[in-house]
């Protein structure tokens, strides 16, 4: 919320990473940026992708700055959660006049 009060909308998505992660350094979160994920289909690696944010090893954040979120952009964040076999995500769009934010479930998680 403090950087979305502060920037408001309008700024490039990358501008917005760079704050949260200030303001996640300051309350001493663990964090990795972009940080690379294998993709696989039928065991047999296709493709990486990146997530925004790696939280404390246990949450993906991804970061938008659109106008309005879509549900393409809900899809996205949720396949990463699967991806990274996180039980939880954060998918946060600083583009909108409100701060915009959906709590994800990793339906597939299985904390064994």
């Amino acid at each position: 919320m403090k950087v979305h009060n502060t920037l408001g909308n309008g700024f490039q998505e990358v501008i917005y990473q760079r704050c949260l992660a200030i303001e996640m350094t300051k309350a001493g979160l663990s964090f990795e940026r972009e940080k690379d994920q294998d993709i696989y289909y039928e065991d047999i690696k296709v493709g990486t992708r990146r997530a925004d944010f790696i939280v404390e090893n246990s949450i993906v954040v991804e970061l938008k700055a659109i106008i309005n979120l879509e549900d393409v952009h809900l899809a996205q964040a949720k396949n990463y959660v699967v991806a990274y076999d996180f039980e939880i995500g954060l998918l946060i769009n600083f583009g909108s006049v409100s701060l915009q934010f959906k709590k994800l479930f990793n339906q597939e998680y299985n904390n064994v």
